[in-house]
């Protein structure tokens, strides 16, 4: 989940920087389409094409759209629609979201180490992004219920994880990703038949391949097994590491400097998952 944390918080900088040559949801349909092609053929590859247990099928397919086709149109969408503080604000609510839910829906026992940990995490990433210095704007308001959306959406995902029985995280991650390509490329059609493809260059066709293969298949393979290994909420707690990992990035490729009160952010964030990383093994 730290290989996850570095490639999806390097992900924001390397995809920022495609946007002026790929659309958003241009981008989005391309990323997916290749994906699921490739995914497909792995797992076949590796997996073979033994049935899906019954009822599987059904409840990846409802995993796929909801935790790719929503999740990203929510976020994507709500970007475009709120700053980038806000949204970074309101996605910094997401292991909070996930533990609690777990707890609520009895998926997970109450473990107050765990849900300090997450607490304690949160605040964190709260600080590193508030000291930017933006805040939530009315004019934003409809881009903060999107991006509070796809944060639901992903949850919802996370932990619907969880019911899948028997099917390895590879197919698991294969249909989730060809069920939630239809949507995508559906709402990203008119960009792409609209960009100017001979523009994209090797900066844009290399934002795309990171964007695809790490931040998609490798981190999705990572994550999908994580949750079936030690939980959703153990699991998503490490996502608190990401804007951290992303202020770095951009510093690094993009010439942003973190301010001070961040490294206060930063201290919060990985004693978080320090608290919440014991709480879990000390029940083992």
């Amino acid at each position: 989940m730290l290989t996850v944390a570095l490639i999806w918080g390097i992900n924001f900088s390397v995809t920022k920087g495609a946007f002026p040559r790929f659309p958003p949801l241009a981008f989005t349909a391309v990323r997916f389409a290749i994906a699921s092609v490739l995914l497909w053929a792995l797992a076949r590859w590796m997996d073979g094409d033994a049935p899906l247990p019954p009822g599987a099928l059904r409840r990846l397919i409802v995993l796929g759209v909801v935790g790719n086709t929503l999740y990203q149109l929510g976020f994507i969408t709500g970007l475009e629609r709120t700053t980038a503080s806000s949204s970074a604000l309101i996605l910094a609510s997401m292991p909070c979201i996930v533990a609690l839910l777990a707890v609520a829906l009895r998926l997970e026992p109450v473990r107050p180490g765990v849900l300090g940990g997450v607490l304690v995490a949160t605040a964190g990433v709260i600080l590193v992004v508030a000291v930017r210095g933006e805040g939530f704007g009315g004019g934003s308001l409809t881009g903060d219920l999107l991006t509070l959306g796809a944060v639901v959406c992903w949850a919802g995902y996370t932990l619907g994880l969880r019911t899948v029985d028997g099917v390895s995280p590879l197919r698991i991650t294969a249909v989730t990703t060809l069920a939630g390509a239809p949507g995508l490329i559906l709402a990203g059609t008119p960009q792409v038949l609209a960009m100017d493809w001979g523009a994209v260059g090797a900066e844009g066709w290399g934002a795309l391949a990171y964007a695809t293969i790490l931040s998609l298949l490798v981190a999705y393979l990572i994550w999908n097994r994580s949750v079936q290994e030690v939980g959703p909420s153990r699991t998503v707690v490490y996502m608190c590491l990401t804007p951290l990992i992303a202020v770095a990035a951009a510093a690094a490729l993009l010439g942003e400097r973190p301010r001070p009160l961040q490294a206060v952010g930063a201290a919060l964030i990985i004693g978080g998952v320090v608290l919440t990383r014991g709480a879990v093994v000390s029940r083992r």
